[in-house]
């Protein structure tokens, strides 16, 4: 292709155009703030100069074993200093980094390691045995042609010491005794081309295989500027891992607080307490999480909370379609939330509902019901549209009209790896498909109305799921709701509603209960939205607290069709 004209002929060089990669922000961070905490992991602590040492440690580390340029390290692990100091030691490497989902099933991690060529496995000692039986697993089916991984144990002092002597049994060297073998000082080279691949993550595709979505360094560096203006993020901002950091990439706030010069506070386990807790002890600013994470801490028990907060707190949350209903509680505890959208294939959320002052005048469930829009673009973001699915062309602004979510720009990922059909697809007529259906408001934001499959068509009309759940979460005794479609004999379909109260009731409370919810729907919404039927029960949830549709859906083809009555 021809260059366009310009006003020169100026040349790029050396001194003027260098790859983008967020790996320079940890040499900066380094520089400017060397004794300013970086990462706290309960009694551990290091600060950015200890962390860029430990990060150059595990570059060189790989390097010295040649792993480099077109090699993946897969890490299983939960928010601990590992998988914070892998965002930035194994792309210095040049290798590829794949944070694994720690609550996959071995059979799933196996192809998930086999699908990724996965040089080295980095594990938590906890997570160990899940491990082994995974590299198993693929044994198996490679026998006399698998070449196994570097297997490399992650030790924590508050878990279970024998854990950690039986990975080392069989032959695992432990990650301290790893970085040991490496140079502080490792003179490590940015990528010479932004496009060179920094990350690998696979989405939890339910019906097939997952689909392992490919990120750029480029990508990765814009998007981690991006995330922090999003938030209007500062300098020394003290952020609390809430969100796993192997759920695309942390949403990029791995790379982000090193921009930020941040301070991470690690969480193995997320619980309301943990949450409030960290806020009082560690002046926490910062936090990410889904939906569910929110509705558990607006819920949790008094003795569980440290309230009034003793500074205002934000918390962005994205994965689901917030209920208004958690945002206004979250308000009224002084928690300040900022509510994003986005994909693994977007490197997470990349869209988000921008605040407004003149929102402020607004009465608070008013103010609840605007941010829960999904909202526009983020900066990195260059194209995002509610279009047509058959023609392509966007839709009216008109809040009503239904089309799919489109996106194109430097927040979009490079494609599916090894999977030439899922990308074209997926890039179709030159924009990525989200897959998500939505509408755009007058004021050009847009919300999400359902995922394409999540849509309920009850004789011929569409009912969308997420409408329904956020009636149900008015209702006073509903803690967490999910609605998917029944099969129904009368209509096709219906909406089943699957619900976890507040408090336990009785077996025989049950049906005077989803009586009492079906008639508070029914004064909220049309006749046919209203859910046929009520499972009461806890709700299973994914790894990152989304709520597992595709297991409800399961069951609710497991109940049968809704037969027509009789009467």
């Amino acid at each position: 292709m021809a260059r366009a004209r310009d006003i020169d002929d100026l040349p790029k060089n050396d001194a003027n155009y260098t790859a983008l990669t967020p790996l320079w922000f940890l040499e900066r961070a380094a520089l400017v703030h060397p004794s300013r905490l970086s990462v706290v992991h309960g009694s551990r602590r290091y600060n950015w100069l200890q962390t860029y040492q430990r990060c150059r440690r595990l570059a060189s580390a790989l390097s010295n074993r040649s792993i480099g340029a077109g090699d993946t390290v897969a890490i299983i692990a939960p928010n601990i200093p590992a998988i914070y100091e892998a965002h930035f030691g194994v792309p210095m490497a040049g290798a590829v980094l794949n944070c694994v989902n720690i609550r996959l099933n071995a059979q799933t991690i196996s192809f998930l390691l086999g699908h990724s060529s996965s040089a080295v496995v980095m594990v938590d000692q906890e997570f160990f045995p899940l491990a082994e039986e995974a590299l198993n697993i693929l044994a198996e089916k490679g026998r006399g042609q698998y070449k196994p991984p570097l297997l490399i144990v992650i030790g924590d002092e508050s878990c279970d010491p024998d854990a950690l002597k039986y990975a080392l049994s069989k032959g695992a060297i432990e990650y301290e005794k790893f970085l040991e073998t490496g140079n502080p000082e490792y003179a490590w080279k940015p990528p010479e081309d932004e496009w060179q691949s920094i990350a690998l993550g696979y989405t939890s595709g339910t019906t097939s295989s997952p689909k392992g979505v490919v990120l750029s360094h480029r990508g990765a560096y814009v998007m981690s500027l991006s995330v922090g203006l999003a938030w209007g993020m500062n300098d020394g901002a003290i952020y609390l891992w809430t969100l796993p950091m192997f759920h695309c990439n942390g949403w990029c706030y791995t790379w982000a607080l090193a921009a930020f010069c941040g301070t991470s506070i690690c969480l193995r386990q997320v619980t309301a307490k943990a949450v409030y807790s960290a806020i009082a002890k560690h002046k926490v600013t910062h936090f990410c999480a889904a939906p569910v994470v929110l509705n558990t801490i607006v819920n949790a028990p008094k003795e569980d909370t440290i309230l009034p907060l003793p500074h205002v707190v934000h918390a962005m949350t994205a994965g689901a379609a917030p209920p208004p209903s958690v945002l206004y509680a979250m308000s009224q505890k002084g928690f300040r939330v900022t509510h994003t959208y986005g994909l693994s294939e977007t490197y997470g959320p990349s869209t988000v509902c921008a605040w407004k002052p003149e929102w402020d005048q607004l009465p608070l469930e008013a103010q609840a019901r605007m941010n829960a829009r999904q909202g526009v673009r983020y900066i990195a973001l260059e194209g995002l549209d509610v279009v047509n699915t058959q023609t392509m062309q966007p839709v009216p602004c008109d809040g009503k009209t239904v089309g799919e979510i489109v996106m194109r720009g430097n927040a979009v990922m490079k494609g599916y790896l090894k999977n030439p059909k899922a990308n074209e697809e997926a890039f179709a007529n030159g924009w990525f498909h989200s897959g998500d259906l939505g509408v755009k408001h007058p004021d050009g934001y847009i919300e999400v109305k359902d995922r394409s499959k999540d849509i309920i068509i009850s004789g011929g009309e569409n009912i969308s799921s997420v409408e329904i759940e956020n009636t149900l979460y008015q209702h006073p005794a509903v803690l967490e709701a999910s609605v998917v479609a029944r099969a129904d004999e009368r209509w096709g379909e219906s909406p089943c509603a699957f619900v976890a109260l507040k408090v336990k009731i009785d077996k025989d409370k049950e049906r005077e209960m989803g009586e009492d919810i079906m008639k508070f729907c029914k004064a909220r919404m049309p006749a046919y939205w209203v859910p046929k039927s009520v499972v009461f029960g806890e709700l299973p949830k994914t790894a990152t607290g989304k709520i597992q549709k595709n297991l409800l859906r399961a069951k609710a083809k497991e109940m049968g069709p809704v037969k027509i009555s009789k009467l």
